[in-house]
This record gives C-alpha cells, structure tokens and sequence, in this order.
C-alpha cells in the first residue's frame, strides 16, 4: 500500500480533494503539521465531499514523528527541483510520496535526505512555477498505481 504525506499543507480545498483521492484509491493521508487551516474547515469538507468517512487520515507533528511511527521503506520526494522524471522509477507498494506546501515546495533540508533518483518532478514548461497541489498528487499517484496494475 503506498502512503500520501502532505506536508504542512496551506489550502483546504487541495487538502479535501487529495482526501477524496486517496478514498477512491484506498492510499492512507498522512499530514504533517502546522496545517494552514483546521481541519474542521469548511473548504475542507466541500472539496472532500462526503469521502472523509472512507479516508484513512493520520496527524503528526513532524516529519520525524510520520518516519518513526510509519516507518516508510522508500520515500519519494515530489518536487519541481527534482531531476527525476515521475514516470521513470518502477514503484513498489509500500513506497511513500511526500508532497510540500504550495507556496514553497518542500524544504530542501527534506530533498537533501534522500538520493536524488527519488526527487521526482513532473514535466512542465519551463516558463512555469508548478501544478496545483491536488492534481500533481494525482498524477504521481495514479502512475504509481499504474505500476502496479491498479491492483
């Protein structure tokens, strides 16, 4: 099963969606926090819809509280200073993605923890800062699942 990490994210309504992804793909949620918002907001809850209830959502402090309690086997870092095509790595199940807040992507104390094969970016112009949020987290997700057949 792979695993979503969020990490401080900003805007509830990219927060809701990607909840409501990770209910129809069956991926647990983890968020890392501070949250930019509650997460009794009701953007939340809108872009959610009524997915929350089939959502497995965890909560931790830091990054170092998800690795410990988690315990991940491999972590791919998502972000546009990523040299590694999202599409290239062969994704296994257990593998874990970490997402970083919109306004800033993760940190790179974060990208700099892990080899550089699995900082992964998405192809975009070059003119252009970055996807939105929920639907990079799509991408890489859906093609992760690919992968593995959907199964």
């Amino acid at each position: 099963m792979f695993h979503c990490v969020l990490y401080q994210p900003e805007i509830p309504p990219n927060t809701g969606s990607i909840i409501r992804l990770c209910a129809n793909t069956d991926i647990p949620l983890h968020l890392i926090h501070p949250l930019g918002f509650e997460l009794e907001d009701r953007k939340l809850k809108r872009a959610g819809l009524d997915y929350h209830e089939w959502a497995r959502v965890h909560n931790y402090d830091s990054i170092n509280e998800f690795i410990e309690t988690v315990k991940p086997q491999r972590i791919f870092a998502c972000s546009t200073r990523g040299k590694t095509c999202y599409t290239s790595p062969n994704y296994q199940t257990e593998d874990t993605f970490i997402f970083g807040p919109e306004s800033s992507g993760l940190p790179q104390t974060i990208l700099d923890k892990l080899p550089k094969e699995q900082v992964i970016r998405i192809p975009m112009h070059t003119d252009k800062r970055s996807i939105n949020l929920s639907n990079a987290v799509s991408i890489i997700l859906y093609e992760a699942w690919r992968q593995m057949d959907f199964q």
